[in-house]
């Protein structure tokens, strides 16, 4: 493809590779055998929610360097066993395009996935709806975007305006577009080859995400709307040792070796997602790669003086998103962090996501970034849960309901009314770290004192009535774009996420919901406790409260069955050992991990090794190979410690216990 007097055609002798559900399809584009056009497909013969997992997976990011990590393109997509896409097979292919269906680039916020396209040569996807990371991981990249229609256009050998590319975007957007990515767009910016208007909206209502960012932006009017592209200062954030050394090495090469950031100590790095790595056998042959990523991000830290989370004696502190909640993100805070699960410091009333590595190194440097006003849609949570129901469960109904009818995609979700009082900040969290699995642009909870006084117990020095005045609070009349959806909680029903049927075609997801009265007779080898979104105070309580019913029976984790439960960070364990948490753990046949993000991306104890196991966890994702090649489903901590003692997958009930 080239891009002449700002206009886009196809290249001669290039190819489009079309990532079908038909795999024998993709096998004989990669083999050479087979070209397809867009006309000869309908939307519904191509791969949807094609993951960030998928396009690049863990043990993939190990290679920093985007050369690299574009050999393993793809490499998370297997047929069985077998990879689909063979090493430095998308790169050999002679492709310059992707075309995919809905929702590609959902998950992780690994900019690597858009590395891995890019360096095979990749100058276009083209996809019915992109994952909002995702897509911004494009732009930033100088990858184009674009829909059928286009593709369509340019295989009849139309020259297409660059324009055309950047349609519907802000104006920062388009000019990001223009430019061929952000760092060619900040260097002109600075050269002040770029002049950009400042937005002027009038004075309207506003909601949670708007009034958070209109108190943030540098310039410009007291109010914002979506569409707007606004520059606005950051407050906090961080990366962890699978996305720092990129972080470093771009701002090497971007600002050179005496690059500086600007505000050290509103930003940290954490040594927490590889940490239990090394223990996983699958994982032993990258031990030297995983020791240079730690090595530059030591490296990094010692440069920056950034606040420093690295493993002492072989221990985590803890996950990047627990400790910031538990120690500083704050109501009204705008966080950004190399890691999708950013967004779960929206529970604290803050606006909080994940960005790539390219946006996050340009930030910390600058100490301020461009974004554009997302939309929102508000839940107005009515009731209260039933026992045995928890906050796991009702996002997984919203994954079933919402997510997969894209209401969500791209937009902010915002959580509110009365029966938000009946949910504590550990279940509040559960909701804003899992919307990111709603393809949503992040999640932000509404703050109130109870989630004050949490934070006032967890930190010193810290003043109730200074954290009253930082919560922010949507406006009477503010518009919502995805609608307000009243959630009686009441009907919320015991859920699991299924993996999804391989032979049919249907990829395993968080949003293939399925009540658990409902899915039969499903026996189990593994469960995992922990992560993120499973791992902090309240779900070690409810891991606790099965097992202690199981205890007072005479019952343990069922034979055959491993049951891990891993701390969301050292208070946590802390919080553990206070309540005599250990004791019945071990006493039940629980095996209790130190810190860290482990199973949840493969690198820890929990993790499948064969195909034929199932595994029931708490974590946030189950997507293909993601914590090992078995069948693994989604559920709330009840739920995952009663189908540990029951030995298959049941719900839990507090009255007769599981």
């Amino acid at each position: 493809m080239s891009k002449e007097l700002h206009t886009v055609r196809l290249t001669s002798g290039k190819r489009i590779l079309f990532l079908t559900k038909d795999p024998e399809l993709i096998r004989r584009q990669l083999d050479g055998t087979l070209d397809l056009k867009m006309s000869d497909l309908k939307i519904s013969d191509l791969l949807d929610d094609i993951n960030t997992d998928q396009m690049s997976p863990a043990w993939a990011c190990f290679d920093w360097q985007p050369s690299e990590i574009a050999k393993n393109a793809y490499a998370g997509i297997t047929v069985g066993s077998e990879r689909l896409f063979p090493a430095n097979s998308l790169l050999r292919g002679n492709f310059e395009v992707t075309v995919a269906g809905f929702r590609k680039g959902v998950g992780s916020s690994r900019e690597t996935a858009v590395q891995a396209e890019k360096w095979s040569g990749i100058r276009l996807a083209i996809a019915a709806s992109f994952a909002p990371i995702h897509a911004r991981n494009n732009i930033n990249q100088g990858v184009l975007m674009g829909d059928h229609a286009l593709l369509l256009r340019l295989e009849r050998g139309e020259e297409i305006p660059l324009e055309e590319f950047s349609r519907g975007q802000d104006p920062v957007t388009q000019k990001i577009i223009e430019l061929g990515g952000l760092f060619p767009f900040t260097k002109a910016l600075s050269r002040g080859e770029v002049k950009l208007d400042r937005p002027s909206t009038a004075t309207r209502p506003m909601n949670l995400a708007e009034k958070i960012l209109s108190q943030h932006q540098i310039g410009g009017a007291a109010c914002v709307k979506p569409g707007d592209a606004i520059c606005v200062r950051v407050d906090g954030g961080y990366s962890h040792e699978f996305t720092t050394a990129q972080v470093h090495a771009f701002l090497e090469e971007e600002y050179g070796s005496d690059y500086q950031i600007a505000d050290a100590k509103k930003f940290a790095v954490f040594e927490d997602h590889l940490i239990y790595a090394d223990g996983v056998p699958k994982m032993a042959p990258f031990s030297p790669k995983i020791h240079i990523l730690r090595q530059m991000q030591r490296a990094f830290q010692r440069k920056t003086q950034v606040r420093d989370y690295a493993a002492k004696d072989g221990v985590s502190p803890g996950i990047c998103h627990t400790i910031a909640r538990e120690e500083f993100i704050e109501p009204g805070d705008f966080i950004q962090a190399t890691d999708s699960h950013t967004c779960m410091g929206g529970s604290l009333g803050a606006l909080a996501y994940g960005v790539g590595t390219t946006e996050y190194a340009a930030l910390i440097h600058a100490g301020f970034t461009f974004v554009t006003v997302p939309e929102s849609i508000r839940f107005e949570l009515t009731g209260k849960l039933r026992p045995g129901v928890t906050a796991k469960d009702l996002m997984l109904e919203l994954l079933r309901t919402f997510a997969k009818a894209q209401k969500t995609l791209d937009r902010v979700m915002e959580f509110g009314g009365p029966g938000l009082a009946t949910l504590s900040p550990d279940e509040r969290a559960t909701l804003a770290n899992m919307a990111t699995e709603c393809a949503a642009k992040a999640g932000v909870v509404e703050a109130d004192e109870q989630v004050v006084d949490w934070m006032v117990a967890r930190r010193t020095g810290v003043a109730k009535a200074v954290l009253l005045k930082k919560i922010v609070r949507p406006d009477a009349g503010a518009e919502y774009a995805g609608g307000v959806h009243t959630i009686e909680l009441e009907k919320i029903r015991p859920m699991v996420a299924t993996p999804g049927d391989e032979a049919r075609g249907i990829p395993s997801d968080p949003s293939n919901g399925a009540f658990i009265d409902e899915i039969g007779d499903v026996k189990i080898d593994i469960a995992y406790g922990g992560s993120c979104t499973a791992g902090k105070e309240d779900d070690i309580d409810q891991y606790a409260e099965v097992m202690r019913a199981a205890d007072a029976r005479g019952q343990r984790v069922h034979e055959g069955v491993e049951f891990f439960i891993q701390f969301g960070s050292q208070a946590v364990q802390g919080y553990a050992q206070s309540q005599g948490y250990l004791e019945l753990f071990s006493r039940t046949g629980v095996k209790v991990i130190a810190p860290g993000c482990g199973a949840c991306i493969g690198c820890g104890p929990g993790v499948s090794s064969r195909p034929d196991q199932v595994t029931i966890s708490a974590i946030n994702r189950n997507y293909q190979n993601r914590s090992g090649p078995g069948k693994l489903y989604l559920a709330s901590p009840l739920n995952v410690a009663a189908s540990a003692v029951a030995g298959k997958i049941v719900a839990y009930t507090p009255s007769r216990g599981s």
